[in-house]
């Protein structure tokens, strides 16, 4: 198995306003895809609709201000049965994020392509966070026909 990890700090914020921009509808659709829906509970499955597709994911941890896990249960091949996780900590000025997305079986070039939209999106979480707008799809970078 190979993972996605990344690391990435806000300043000035609040842990918890960062695991608001993470754990709800309203967060989640300021900084990763404009057309998000669901139900953001624990057992709940939130739905991210893409320009080229979606991905469904269900809750199956949330620690406020912490923790937040998901489980991927409809999208790409290639995420199907991975597991999106967020740690939360403040280390002085900062909020630090750090971000896995673990459990890839192999790491084909499509791994390769979401590491760096994951690196995209984490900046737009960090844009929303410190300035109050952040990146979503469809405003996004795009970086192939992939987006």
């Amino acid at each position: 198995m190979v993972d996605i990890l990344h690391r990435v700090g806000m300043k000035d914020a609040t842990a918890e306003r960062v695991y608001d921009a993470i754990a709800t509808i309203d967060g989640l659709s300021g900084w990763w895809a404009e057309r998000t829906s669901g139900d953001p509970s624990i057992g709940g499955v939130i739905e991210f609709r893409f320009g080229p597709g979606g991905i469904d994911m269900e809750v199956v941890e949330l620690e406020p201000g912490r923790r937040v896990v998901w489980k991927v249960s409809d999208g790409p091949q290639e995420w199907i049965g991975t597991t999106v996780e967020w740690d939360i900590r403040t280390e002085g000025d900062f909020v630090i994020v750090l971000f896995r997305h673990v459990g890839w079986r192999e790491p084909v070039e499509f791994m390769h392509h979401c590491s760096t939209k994951w690196a995209i999106y984490l900046l737009s979480l960090k844009e929303l966070v410190e300035n109050g707008a952040g990146r979503p799809d469809p405003v996004d970078i795009w970086i192939s026909d992939w987006h």
